[in-house]
């Protein structure tokens, strides 16, 4: 169950026990920040691993709890997308039901973009997704473009959500502030495309990292407001199906210790549009280029590593020693114990080393996949197929509570 539930990775082992303790204390009641809105939700919705079909009133049969994410294919995937979301998905494919997806449509929001890059690094993106582990036999795997049900759900979301909430989104306030006439419009809207990506699975539980909570808090409050305005009896009268027209999503916070820092700057996430490639870790980077790019990175004067974990005034070192945590498998403790005599420039090969062997069979399975344009093609086929159909009930059930035939 997700409130017991400890996800364990060699290297990075966290339990989410903690977080589920503080999300049930603030569902017994929540106020929510949105003017006018009062959230009130029992303790008892807390997400557990299976739970009935929320579509099927009175229906006792069970289903897996749903859990959706995505990363964008702008750029290359690097390390932080890797072991701060991937590879965690991989740890939910058994335990949830769960859809990952390539959000191409939001990789858009930053103009002009390359067309001829967008489709070829769509297609990476989901080859890399089941190279790092995600199995198409046990999860739904698509691209997010083709499921048209979002860019309609994302409209009529659009119509109800008031611009003063999306005025406030963070990374909208600072890239409008640097630049306010070169902002495209996607930048203010695409908290609403996100909130119907989410939505539209009726999905219980949404991983995000800590600068994604926004969103998600987004998506949570249009879930009721539109519940408010067109759910309930409204819906009722309107002959829907399903009078709740969406479940409002928990988050699940991924294992700490996946947060992964810019190798430049170690108080700055790993991010795709940082301007110097040499600030991460790409997942197809080459053997010669991960050691030319760890030889590079940023440390600090210290003598030694084994306060590299605890002292705050070492961003860079902890970053360093994190990487080399979760690539090996080991704990902190161990970490310390192996490496912590050692000084920068002895630390450095043994890191791209490990780097490197951990990267090898990623690299091997992406060639497989990528080569074999067939194979990809059924797969996303086959995942917007059932993607599609899961989110047409949702969107369909809306758009008649909201007055469409």
């Amino acid at each position: 169950m997700y409130h017991r539930m400890t996800l364990v990775r060699r290297g990075c082992v966290s339990s989410a026990r903690a977080f589920s303790s503080r999300v049930t204390a603030k569902a017994a009641h929540t106020v929510s920040r949105r003017p006018g809105m009062i959230r009130t939700t029992s303790a008892a919705a807390v997400p557990e691993a299976a739970t009935r079909d929320p579509k099927a009133a009175g229906s006792e049969i069970p289903r897996k709890k749903r859990v959706l994410s995505g990363v964008q294919p702008t750029g290359s995937v690097h390390l932080g997308n890797y072991l701060g979301a991937i590879r965690n998905w991989v740890d939910l494919q058994d335990t949830y039901d769960t859809y990952f997806m390539v959000v191409d449509l939001h990789a858009i929001t930053v103009q002009p973009h390359n067309p001829k890059e967008l489709l070829e690094a769509t297609r990476n993106g989901a080859a890399l997704y089941i190279a790092c582990g995600i199995d198409p036999a046990k999860s739904k795997v698509f691209v997010q473009s083709h499921v048209t049900a979002h860019a309609e759900m994302a409209w009529l979301l659009s119509c109800v959500t008031p611009v003063g909430w999306l005025k406030k989104m963070i990374q909208f306030k600072e890239k409008s502030r640097k630049n306010n006439e070169e902002v495209g419009t996607g930048l203010l809207t695409y908290p609403v495309l996100m909130a119907a990506d989410i939505l539209l699975y009726q999905s219980d539980l949404v991983p995000v990292g800590e600068d994604q909570k926004q969103h998600l808090e987004l998506a949570r409050d249009l879930a009721e407001r539109t519940n408010y305005l067109f759910g309930g009896k409204k819906a009722k009268k309107m002959g829907c199906q399903y009078t709740r027209l969406f479940k409002v999503p928990d988050p699940f916070i991924p294992p700490a210790g996946a947060r992964v820092m810019s190798l430049q700057d170690g108080t700055s996430k790993m991010s795709k549009s940082a301007e110097s490639d040499l600030s991460r870790i790409n997942l197809l980077d080459s053997p010669e280029l991960i050691q030319s790019k760890i030889k590079k990175a940023k440390t600090d004067t210290y003598d030694g590593l084994s306060d590299g974990f605890e002292n705050p005034d070492r961003p860079d070192a902890k970053n360093l020693l994190t990487i080399y945590q979760c690539v090996t498998g080991k704990t902190q403790d161990e970490v310390v114990a192996d490496v912590g005599r050692l000084r920068w420039g002895e630390f450095k090969p043994v890191l791209t080393e490990a780097l490197v062997e951990h990267l090898r069979p990623i690299q091997a399975r992406y060639q497989d996949v990528i080569q074999d344009q067939a194979y990809l093609d059924r797969v996303l086929k086959e995942g917007q197929m059932a993607a599609d159909e899961e989110a047409r009930k949702t969107l369909d059930n809306v758009k008649k509570a909201m007055g469409f035939y």
